[in-house]
């Protein structure tokens, strides 16, 4: 699964921490989405969703091998 994490972030300008304090999660967790080394939950998801004001899906792209 791919993201766009890093580019939403750099659009708000936020650090990896502040978006981990905004959704309960820690720095590395976010750091771990970013690299592709984890894969948040569906309500994780959603969280950093709704704190970006988009949907799941225009931030996660699910891809054909996943």
């Amino acid at each position: 699964m791919r993201n766009n994490l890093k580019v939403e972030r750099a659009i708000k300008n936020i650090t990896q921490e502040n978006l981990a304090n905004a959704v309960s999660v820690s720095r590395q967790t976010i750091n771990a989405i970013e690299t592709g080394k984890y894969v948040p939950s569906t309500v994780l998801a959603l969280k950093i969703a709704r704190y970006f004001s988009k949907t799941v899906e225009e931030i996660f792209i699910l891809e054909e091998n996943d």
